[in-house]
């Protein structure tokens, strides 16, 4: 019996295939739900002359806050369905995005980790990479994957 379902939520159509099935759990078993949101990883970016660096401290915060009100919706939209939800919001921006994942899990004392996958194939997964393949990896709790279209 999972007690404790931590759930990736990115705002992503498969994020929130992912946050059903949690959904659906955390009824059936009387869970308590962690909605995890991890900042990810900026790349460089240049100004349109080329000459000085983007205010990255701009995007940053666009994308911490973009992360807040995604946390937020979501969060009512578990409570609204009678279950008990908390939220947290992790800034790493070290690439490792499933790792800290895991890790969050594994902090918050998670029984299950729910987490969507995109399906890459190809050359999309040996450029992008998988999170969820790295969560599989690095989680020392059971794993649910629930597949996008």
């Amino acid at each position: 019996m999972y007690k404790r379902i931590a759930v990736a939520v990115d705002g992503s159509a498969v994020s929130m295939a992912a946050l059903n099935e949690a959904v659906k759990l955390a009824k059936a078993m009387d869970s308590t739900l962690l909605l995890l949101y991890v900042c990810e990883d900026l790349p460089v970016m240049w100004s349109a002359d080329g000459m000085a660096p983007f205010p990255m401290e701009d995007v940053t915060k666009a994308f911490i806050k973009a992360g807040e009100q995604l946390l937020q919706k979501d969060k009512a939209r578990v409570a609204e369905a009678g279950i008990s939800v908390e939220t947290k919001l992790v800034e790493d921006y070290s690439g490792r995005i499933g790792a800290v994942i895991s890790q969050e899990a594994a902090q918050w004392q998670a029984d299950l980790l729910v987490v969507g996958t995109h399906g890459r194939k190809g050359l999309d997964h040996l450029l992008l990479g998988s999170v969820a393949e790295n969560v599989t990896r690095s989680a020392t709790v059971p794993v649910l994957l629930v597949r996008g279209s």
